[in-house]
């Protein structure tokens, strides 16, 4: 998620508030109007409850109806909790993007084509049949939903270009440019804690697509296959545009799969995005699964990458931090995907730890970054190296 301002409003208000020597709501108004002088451009404003908001029981929900009064209608204010007290904070993504879909545009049930063939494929009467979509695929309108770093998007929007096919983008760059929902839409979960955000979607009539998660080069193929396929794109046309990226990806992986082949690895619940990545590192980095720890596991979501575990990996949900340690320590390790609170700890019982958080800040999704996500996975065990030297 990207924050007009980098800090919430509790931690501008500080301890005077906890001290009772100022007032939160008129502290929050102050920063609000302060923001909003500073930046005219914000035409949607979030208030997002963090911990110190929680303890300090902060209704955001009635400060957004006062700032709304207040702004209205240049600036639209919204209110979500990001707390890591009531849930794993990447849902805060779920519960900012929620209550935004039944707001969005009606998708127009008119048929409209979703695939612009060019002047080059027009003449190829070959092509023309390969590419044929019936009526009801052109009525079709593709969505990718979840919060994705700005050149990942690009990359996976230029991906589903080559094989013809138009794509939004929820949620989009503009706040202004909502992308319409209808019967018709169908949609790809770029990230895996999603679930309320995916059943508005349903309740406003799109069917989800299935598919594995967009992480390295076997998640991206899957992943781009599932639109593919819903759409009618020829296997020609979608292997001429996926090659040469995943020709790159392919030979960049082999590169970090030379340090993690045979490294055992053991998974911490944290974000959700432990199964995905479980996935990735065992079949393509080849790495040991000890444990696959998940703070949730939504198994409809996850079903195309729980398929892809080996049989017999064990997979706990939920946290109980007392057993998983006790586990972790008898297993022995070579890694240990973790939150900051545990991986001081377990670096000074001797194990190589990995920030989980680094995972979900950095952008990971699609061919170009595979590498880059490997990379994540293989610095800790190099860090490692030359400590022992």
């Amino acid at each position: 998620m990207i924050f007009a301002e980098p800090r919430f409003g509790t931690a501008i208000i500080d301890e005077r508030d906890l001290a009772g020597l100022a007032d939160v709501h008129e502290e929050l108004d102050r920063v609000v109007s302060q923001l909003l002088t500073r930046r005219p451009d914000i035409r949607l404003l979030f208030l997002v409850g963090s911990c110190p908001s929680e303890v300090i029981k902060l209704d955001l929900s009635r400060a957004a109806e006062r700032q709304n009064r207040l702004h209205h209608p240049a600036v639209r204010v919204l209110n979500y909790s990001g707390s890591g007290i009531e849930t794993t904070f990447t849902q805060g993504e779920d519960a900012c993007l929620a209550p935004l879909v039944p707001t969005l545009p009606t998708l127009p049930t008119l048929p409209s084509p979703v695939a612009q063939p060019t002047a080059a494929t027009q003449p190829n009467a070959a092509h023309k049949e390969s590419a044929h979509h019936s009526d009801n695929d052109n009525a079709k309108s593709l969505m990718v939903v979840g919060t994705l770093a700005d050149v990942v998007e690009d990359q996976l929007r230029s991906l589903l270009n080559h094989m013809g096919l138009s794509v939004s983008f929820f949620p989009p760059r503009n706040s202004q440019a909502m992308p319409a929902v209808g019967p018709n839409t169908r949609f790809l979960l770029a990230q895996p804690f999603l679930a309320d955000t995916a059943r508005a979607l349903q309740s406003r009539g799109a069917q989800a697509l299935s598919a594995p998660f967009p992480l390295g080069v076997e998640g991206t193929t899957a992943w781009l296959q599932a639109a593919a396929t819903e759409f009618g794109v020829s296997p020609e046309r979608f292997e001429q545009a996926i090659a040469a990226p995943r020709q790159r990806a392919e030979k960049a992986l082999a590169v970090q799969r030379e340090m993690l082949q045979g490294q055992r690895i053991f998974f911490f619940p944290d974000s959700q995005l432990e199964i995905p990545l479980a996935r990735f590192v065992h079949r393509e980095l080849g790495m040991t699964l000890v444990e696959v720890g998940t703070p949730y596991l939504h198994r409809q979501h996850m079903a195309a990458e729980l398929a892809w575990l080996p049989a017999g990996t064990r997979i706990s949900e939920g946290q109980d931090v007392d057993l998983q340690l006790e586990r972790c320590l008898a297993d022995a390790p070579d890694m240990v995907v973790c939150g900051l609170g545990l991986a001081n700890p377990l670096e000074a019982q001797g194990l190589t730890t990995k920030w989980a958080i680094e995972l979900v800040f950095t952008p990971i999704q699609g061919y170009e970054q595979a590498a880059d996500l490997a990379g994540l996975f293989s610095r800790p065990l190099k860090r490692r190296l030359k400590l022992a030297a």
